[in-house]
């Protein structure tokens, strides 16, 4: 999980943060004020999420944190799918299109980080109740 933020964050912020905001921006889902703030700060939220998680620092807030920024990404590539949007989906910088392949990718990711972010919430000791 800590390599797939690592790469996203390295493969935005080695373009000009505009490029990814036009990526952002081809949802068409956010004011312009919203999709600047994001093009610029993302990358770094990835980053920074990315090296937290290869440290194992705070692991059940981090694992939380990506979670949600995967699910937020997967809820917008969704709604933007299901409305034929023919865009990048922005993932790891341009040139991929959004796709059933890619829904198919970020959902697999997304199913890791909530395996994760449960694992890491349950208390030692803590086991499944079985009904």
């Amino acid at each position: 999980m800590a390599a797939v933020f690592l790469y996203a964050a390295y493969t935005k912020l080695r373009e000009p943060w505009l490029v990814f905001a036009m990526s952002i921006d081809a949802y068409r889902l956010l004011p312009e004020w919203a999709v600047l703030v994001l093009g610029r700060a993302l990358p770094w939220l990835e980053l920074a999420i990315g090296l937290m998680l290869l440290a194992g620092l705070a692991m059940r807030y981090i694992s939380v944190a990506a979670a949600a920024v995967l699910g937020t990404f997967f809820v917008t590539m969704l709604v933007s799918f299901g409305k034929g949007a023919g865009i990048d989906c922005g993932c790891f910088g341009l040139g991929e299109a959004l796709t059933v392949k890619t829904l198919l990718g970020d959902g697999a990711l997304l199913a890791s980080a909530l395996v994760l972010a449960f694992l890491t919430i349950r208390k030692p000791g803590d086991s499944p109740r079985v009904s």
